[in-house]
């Protein structure tokens, strides 16, 4: 059965990266990461693209805060078309995709966010389900469009808010719930 190739784009630590190249090695996930991205230079996600021996590549992002500059992100297609990349996962990849990307992988991009969507949206959206007095949080899966964290919702996994929860410990608890759902999505990837 031919794999699923993934490319894996991320900013941060990467655990959600390390969750799907651990199922993947552990053969649950029936699929290849062809390319591992980041746009932070020492971000954790390229360790981890290093120790399970995936091809990586760190991409200057330019001189925008949120999104990347045009020719970067036609940079970033060209690896990912290059690497034979089917299917682009977002691993706490914190930048706004656009028009190239979007037009190169129509409906092949899905991201995973801390909130159930289309509550808090953006960042750190656990802090906001408490402030707002959520008694459940969680995270969702979704197709990636031009806006932040608004493509249509996949997945999601309902994470409770405990009494006496501080940011860190709901945080804490909606990632191990989204270490076991984006692999659980990417798998029906897989099969399609």
């Amino acid at each position: 059965m031919k794999k699923l190739g993934l490319g894996i784009l991320g900013s941060g630590k990467g655990s959600n990266c390390r969750a799907i190249l651990e199922h993947i090695s552990a053969g649950k996930l029936p699929a290849e990461a062809r390319l591992i991205v980041s746009d932070v230079f020492e971000a954790g996600i390229l360790d981890i693209a290093r120790e399970f021996r995936v091809p990586n590549v760190y991409l200057p992002p330019g001189k925008f805060r949120t999104r990347l500059e045009p020719n970067v992100e036609m940079e970033l297609v060209r690896l990912l078309r290059e690497a034979e990349v089917e299917l682009v996962v977002l691993a706490g990849f914190m930048r706004v995709l656009k028009e190239p990307m979007l037009a190169a992988f129509p409906r092949r991009i899905i991201n995973i966010h801390p909130s159930l969507l289309p509550k808090f949206p953006g960042v750190e959206s656990w802090k906001q389900a408490l402030e707002a007095g959520e008694k459940i949080a969680g995270c969702s899966v979704h197709y990636v469009d031009a806006g932040i964290d608004s493509g249509e919702i996949i997945a999601q996994r309902n994470v409770p808010v405990l009494p006496g929860d501080t940011p860190e410990s709901l945080h804490a608890r909606i990632q191990i719930a989204e270490r076991a759902l984006y692999p659980e999505i990417i798998a029906q990837f897989c099969e399609a």
